[in-house]
């Protein structure tokens, strides 16, 4: 059984066969277990704050939205939050000059683990190059493949401004 979970969901298993997968840039991925249980999960998130605590679909793509409903439904299919292990993914910085907001969920998603007393257990975060990952949940097996970064290139355009035409003759037609 093959799940892809796209930005602002979560999936939960225990299925042992069960694999979840997901493509990262700068969003960030979680995949939770309890190996005691046998029951884990992914999600997938695209900023690490937000200010909607509603269970709306824009709220579902914020780290602390996105992580408190990955863990509550772990908790709420028998997994205990002292035997919760983590591996986190993603967090890269694509475009050189913009704000790094792979590093902003990166952090978040570290602090997330600290502050509930969850176990980093590894994972891959930060870099350059964004990410395909797949997550065994119930054996807790992850496997990343880095996609080739492509250029970003910047360019200057300059904006040059043309003289006015001259006022046109009645009846005569501009081609532009």
């Amino acid at each position: 059984m093959r799940v892809h979970v796209v930005q602002g969901e979560h999936f939960i298993t225990d299925n042992p066969d069960a694999v979840l997968t997901t493509l990262l840039g700068s969003c960030v991925a979680a995949c939770i277990r309890d190996p005691v249980a046998g029951v884990g999960g992914m999600n997938h998130f695209l900023l690490p704050g937000g200010h909607s605590p509603g269970v709306d679909r824009a709220a579902q793509r914020y780290g602390v939205h996105a992580m408190e409903l990955l863990v509550n439904a772990l908790l709420s299919s028998g997994a205990r939050r002292e035997r919760l292990e983590a591996k986190l993914f993603g967090g890269a910085r694509l475009i050189d000059g913009l704000t790094d907001i792979g590093s902003q969920n990166a952090d978040f998603a570290l602090r997330f683990l600290a502050a509930e007393g969850i176990a980093h257990v590894g994972g891959s975060l930060r870099g350059e190059h964004g990410r395909k990952i797949q997550f065994w949940p119930v054996s807790g097996r992850a496997r990343q493949s880095l996609m080739e970064r492509e250029s970003a290139q910047v360019f200057d355009v300059e904006k040059r401004i043309r003289p006015a035409a001259p006022p046109a003759e009645a009846g005569a037609v501009e081609l532009f």
